[in-house]
């Protein structure tokens, strides 16, 4: 299955009417096996910004493609060059009160499984159990010639070494991990290659234009049959990665409840759409039902 390259929709027809009322959601929540589907406006609390919301990074910036970082080596320094930079807002990032309130219900057995179109790593920093990341995580590299897999953390250190004294100024971040930066600030960026072979290193994470692993894909499927309703928090739906489980849960009639400031491309097929801010709304829920919102959140791996 591929992720097409879908940057923007338009709506079409009667949008759902937004809500600030959270009692379906914590109705849902209290009935048990519920189905998280996490996108990125979960985590813009954290600083990482999102993609299509309000100063969405897609206002300034196209994000990169599979065909473009395989086709030539220049698309492979820019990338890497911005991502390094990138990378180090990543790794302060913190689980905010949305990712704790989500581990919360886990841990009372309301939630029956986490997927996350997020490369952050911050709901399994918050607590969350067994995380589907369906577009992978930015804190693991792949070799495209041998397969060999790899800590960022330990490429981040090569990197630093192969380019002492790179830090410019970024005009802004990325929800991907990517520093807005000009050609000319990473014009002479040096790239490491794997070390078993000397390939192509690629993030472990699912650009648009690529397959999201068949694999993957199935698992999702599977804990969309057996939940008794789905709770998308944060995303438009905007590409078919994620809106493909909202189909999936309305065809088979299982509540589809959606927390999103902006209209998404899955409204029609949901009962609600709650539109007040994710920590906000979470926390909420989470004290409607007497849910302490505990444990201590750790830095992403």
């Amino acid at each position: 299955m591929r992720m097409r390259p879908t940057l923007s929709w338009t709506p079409t027809g009667d949008p759902l009417p937004g809500t600030t009322d959270l009692r379906q959601v914590a109705d849902a929540l209290s009935s048990g096996g519920v189905l998280v589907l996490s996108g990125a406006g979960i985590s813009t609390e954290s600083g990482i910004p999102d993609y299509r919301g309000a100063g969405g990074s897609l206002s300034r910036h196209t994000p990169m493609t599979y065909q473009d970082f395989t086709a030539g080596a220049q698309a492979r320094r820019r990338y890497w060059a911005r991502s390094h930079l990138g990378w180090r807002t990543f790794g302060r990032a913190r689980p905010n009160a949305g990712h704790r309130a989500v581990a919360a219900f886990g841990r009372h057995g309301l939630v029956s499984g986490v997927v996350t179109q997020n490369v952050d790593g911050l709901h399994q920093a918050a607590g969350s159990q067994d995380v589907v990341e369906l577009h992978g995580s930015l804190a693991r590299v792949v070799c495209l010639s041998c397969g060999e897999a790899g800590s960022r953390r330990d490429l981040a250190l090569r990197l630093e070494q192969a380019n002492a004294g790179f830090d410019p100024v970024a005009a802004g971040m990325n929800p991907d991990g990517d520093a807005d930066l000009t050609d000319e600030q990473v014009a002479d960026f040096v790239v490491a290659p794997c070390t078993v072979c000397g390939g192509i290193l690629k993030p472990d994470v699912v650009f648009f234009g690529e397959a999201v692993p068949p694999a993957r894909v199935e698992t999702c499927r599977e804990l969309v049959d057996q939940a008794t309703s789905l709770l998308v928090l944060g995303s438009s739906l905007t590409v078919m990665s994620g809106l493909r489980f909202v189909r999936q849960a309305a065809r088979s009639g299982k509540p589809v409840l959606i927390v999103n400031r902006d209209p998404t491309r899955g409204d029609r097929h949901a009962l609600t759409r709650v539109t007040l801010p994710l920590g906000a709304a979470l926390a909420g829920v989470a004290d409607h039902l007497g849910i302490p919102l505990d444990g201590q959140p750790q830095p992403p791996s």
